[in-house]
């Protein structure tokens, strides 16, 4: 009885399984499948772009740059004092001059123009007795120096040659955080090098000089730059330059993730002037600033934290003309919005004394337009040529009281080291004793300044003899070319 009663429940499941099966198949939609699949993989490398549409093509950028960024290589000679005792006892010479080998530099250019006009950093040819430039070609030629700036850290050097690939300048301003730059250079003198890079961070101050004079406001950027690459180019997507790189923020002394350089706005201005008039024409508004923080903002009574504020006023100076007054709060120069003391400083830089800007300020709370005319360091708006030596490009030493009694002469300076400059054009050697500039009797170093300093025709006349006995006169003129 008890089998039956098995054997008919399982019949029964078997039946009930089957007729489940035909219900399914006459009525279920095939239209409607199930259907499982993998999940993708959606990890890939950081450098890996899978859509080839929004990558940044950079290689013509760095075909046209690369031709036009010159290896500099500078030879430095090394004096020093070295006293022989048996010598000294023997001759009475306390000091006798012992001659080390020359040591050499080297770091990057950019040409800016097809007849030989070459930017770089003032550090990177500063006090050099031969300055060679390389191009990319590999042909090399001596550099005669321009003109240096200490306080933008930039100088300008020519080789004479024609025809020469150069870099146009772009527009500094309008770079934007996160545009693509490269930096072309020669980093520990591997040459031609190209590295890649965004914009990270614009006007940025260092404080590399110390310098109150000095302006820094720099272009922060994540291309990779060593020692070398000091004066090469940083160019945009289109292979204009926008900037000179110039320093790296380092503990190691190498490339360690951010690297900056001079606005080209800024180059632009100091180039023109170096090739114009010799030196930089800077121009001044005549106050003191400070950029404006939560402390200060709290402090001066101000609920939006903008522009740069006045701490004090020159006298005499272009604002306080133009009837600026300390506390005001300067929001735009020239059409240019300011929020930081080195934007404010790049901003004014771009100009000459004398040239006519507008000045937005706010105070009291309320906005208003200053016009005013900028003026030089010394007050006024004429062209200042200071005439300090370096465009000599030597440095001098006193004669003693033996070397003009054996030459039969009361006075003179000696040419100790030259380097590239007037005096090494002019063909004037080591050694030669100068003792009258024009009309004016030499005695010290300071009285070459002070003559060249009332040279009113431009003419410069030399009379000086050489440690042999041979007498020499020299001339060329102040003026330039």
């Amino acid at each position: 009885m008890k089998t039956k009663l098995f054997l008919g429940r399982i019949l029964t499941a078997v039946v009930g399984g089957v007729v489940a099966v035909l219900l399914f198949i006459l009525f279920a939609n095939h239209e409607k499948k199930i259907i499982a699949v993998s999940e993708p993989n959606t990890v890939q490398l950081a450098s890996h772009s899978a859509s080839g549409g929004n990558s940044v093509d950079l290689t013509e950028a760095a075909a046209i740059s690369v031709k036009s960024v010159v290896h500099v290589k500078t030879l430095y000679s090394n004096e020093e004092y070295q006293s022989n005792p048996f010598y000294d006892f023997l001759f009475g010479n306390a000091e006798r001059n012992y001659q080390h080998a020359p040591s050499l530099g080297s770091g990057s250019g950019v040409i800016i123009s097809s007849d030989g006009y070459i930017v770089t950093n003032n550090h990177v040819v500063r006090g050099s007795n031969l300055i060679n430039v390389v191009l990319y070609d590999k042909r090399s030629y001596e550099a005669k120096l321009v003109g240096q700036d200490p306080y933008t850290d930039l100088a300008l050097l020519k080789i004479d040659e024609k025809d020469l690939p150069y870099l146009e300048m772009g527009n500094s301003d309008d770079l934007k955080l996160g545009e693509w730059v490269l930096a072309v250079g020669n980093p520990f003198n591997l040459t031609s090098t190209v590295t890649a890079g965004i914009i990270s961070a614009k006007a940025r101050t260092l404080g590399l000089s110390g310098n109150q004079m000095s302006i820094e406001s720099f272009l922060q950027t994540d291309a990779a730059v060593n020692p070398g690459n000091s004066g090469g180019a940083l160019v945009d997507t289109r292979g204009r330059l926008v900037g000179i790189n110039t320093a790296i923020e380092s503990r190691t002394g190498s490339y360690s993730g951010y690297s900056f350089a001079i606005p080209v706005t800024i180059v632009k201005k100091v180039v023109g002037d170096l090739k114009d008039f010799g030196e930089v024409q800077r121009a001044f508004l005549g106050v003191s600033i400070r950029t404006i923080d939560a402390n200060l903002a709290d402090k001066i009574g101000v609920d939006k934290i903008e522009g740069v504020y006045v701490a004090g006023i020159n006298t005499d100076g272009a604002a306080e003309q133009a009837g600026i007054k300390m506390g005001d709060i300067i929001l735009d120069v020239h059409g240019k919005v300011v929020n930081s003391s080195s934007e404010l400083q790049e901003q004014v830089s771009k100009f000459h004394p004398g040239d006519h800007i507008a000045i937005v300020i706010k105070r009291d709370g309320k906005k208003k337009q200053i016009d005013l005319v900028l003026r030089n360091r010394l007050g006024d708006t004429n062209i200042v040529k200071s005439k300090d030596l370096t465009f000599l490009g030597a440095e001098f030493e006193p004669i003693s009281s033996q070397e003009k009694y054996r030459l039969q002469i009361n006075r003179g300076v000696k040419v100790k080291h030259l380097r590239s400059g007037k005096l090494k054009d002019e063909n004037i050697k080591e050694g030669y004793i100068i003792y009258k500039i024009n009309d004016k009797p030499i005695y010290k170093t300071e009285d070459i300044q002070k003559a060249l300093q009332e040279v009113k025709d431009g003419g410069v006349f030399i009379s000086g003899i050489y440690p042999d006995g041979n007498v020499k006169y020299y001339a060329f003129s102040l003026r330039d070319d």
